[in-house]
C-alpha cells in the first residue's frame, strides 16, 4: 500500500496481483476504482471512475463504491420525501442515500490487505439519526476479489435502526466495440419491484431472473427474496463473471435488496447495488434492521472475477 496525490488530495493505492485498487479511506471510506493488468499487457476497469477535476462533492461523482447509511435511496414521513419517523415518533430529516457517503471518517487500520474507516458523525448527522453508535466501513483486497463490510455497533440504549447498502459503479461495457446488449445479468429473486415516486413499492408482476443489460425494463428496478446470495453478470458467453455474494448464507435474509441502475443509454458504467432492504425502509419496515444495546450488526458483500 502506498499514498500517492490525486486532485491535491492524499489517496491510497493497492496493487496486489494483477489488481489495482484505489481508495480515499479518509472521506467518504470511498473505493474509487478497481482495475485489473490483462495478459497482454492491457488495462480493465471493474469500477469505473470517471475524470474529475476536483473532490470537493463526493456526492455528484458517478463513480466508484459510495457508502449508502443509515439508509438506502429516498426516505419519506407520510409523503413527504427526505424525512423519516424515528422510533420515538419523531420526524426527522435525512439525506438522500443517508450521509456516509460525504462523510468524514478516521483511520483505524490501514495495511498491504485493506482498510478500516470509522466514521465521525457531525451534529448535523446527530439530528437526522439521534443515536450512540459507532459505524466501521471495512475493506479487504485479493488479487481477483474484494470484501465489504458494514459494521454498526451500537452504543446507546435503545436499538439502534439501519439498512446500509452499496453503490457499486461497474463499468459496461468492458470490451471494445461491444455494447450493453452483449450483457447479461443474473438475479435469482422471487419478487421484483419499482420505487414510486410517494414511496411504495410497486411490485413488478412479469420479470425474469437473467436480463439483457439493454432491457429499459431493468432500469432503476430492485430485487428481492433471493433463492441464492449470488448474483452474476458478464458476456453472455459466460466468461469473465463478475460475480456478487450477499452475506455469508447460502439464502439472503428474505429482504435485502439488489438494485440495477444506469443515469443513461450511454453511460459508461451500469450500477449493481447490494443493499440491506428496499428504500424507504422505516416507513414501510421491509428491510428495516434493528441493532440491539452493545451489539454489532454486519452487512457483508464479497465482489469476485470470474
Amino acid at each position: 500500500m502506498e499514498t500517492v496525490d490525486y486532485l491535491g488530495q492524499k489517496i491510497r493505492r493497492w496493487n496486489i496481483g494483477a489488481s489495482t485498487f484505489l481508495a480515499r479511506p479518509e472521506k467518504g471510506a470511498l473505493l474509487m476504482s478497481w482495475f485489473l493488468k490483462l495478459a497482454d499487457g492491457s488495462m480493465r476497469d471493474i469500477l469505473y471512475w470517471p475524470t474529475l477535476d476536483s473532490l470537493d462533492d463526493l456526492s455528484k461523482v458517478r463513480g466508484g463504491n459510495p457508502i449508502l447509511f443509515p439508509f438506502c435511496a429516498r426516505t419519506f414521513d407520510k409523503g413527504d420525501i427526505g424525512f423519516w419517523t424515528d422510533p420515538l415518533g419523531a420526524r426527522r430529516p435525512m439525506p438522500m442515500h443517508g450521509f456516509a457517503r460525504n462523510g468524514s471518517y478516521s483511520v483505524i487500520e490501514i495495511h498491504d490487505g485493506g482498510f478500516t474507516s470509522l466514521l465521525q458523525p457531525i451534529q448535523e448527522d446527530y439530528e437526522a439519526y439521534p443515536f450512540r453508535y459507532e459505524f466501521f466501513v471495512v475493506y479487504r483486497f485479493q488479487e481477483l476479489s474484494m470484501g465489504v463490510e458494514l459494521r454498526l455497533t451500537n452504543q446507546d440504549t435503545c436499538p439502534v435502526p439501519w439498512s446500509a447498502g452499496h453503490h457499486f459503479y461497474f463499468l459496461l461495457p468492458w470490451h471494445d466495440g461491444a455494447t450493453r446488449g452483449d450483457y447479461r445479468i443474473i438475479l435469482p429473486a422471487r419478487k421484483s419491484f419499482y420505487h414510486a415516486a410517494d414511496g411504495r413499492l410497486e411490485l413488478v408482476k412479469d420479470f425474469a431472473n437473467e436480463e439483457d443489460f439493454s432491457n429499459p425494463r431493468l432500469i432503476d428496478r430492485h430485487h428481492f427474496h433471493f433463492k441464492d446470495n449470488r448474483v452474476r453478470f458478464g458476456p453472455k458467453s459466460g466468461d469473465e463473471d463478475i460475480t456478487l455474494r450477499l452475506g455469508a448464507d447460502h439464502v439472503p435474509h428474505k429482504d435485502m435488496t439488489v438494485v440495477t441502475w444506469t443515469e443513461s443509454d450511454d453511460a459508461p458504467f451500469y450500477c449493481v447495488e447490494p443493499w440491506m432492504g428496499p428504500p424507504n425502509s422505516p416507513e414501510h419496515k421491509k428491510g428495516l434492521h434493528f441493532v440491539n444495546p452493545g451489539e454489532t450488526g454486519i452487512f457483508s458483500v464479497e465482489v469476485s472475477l470470474g
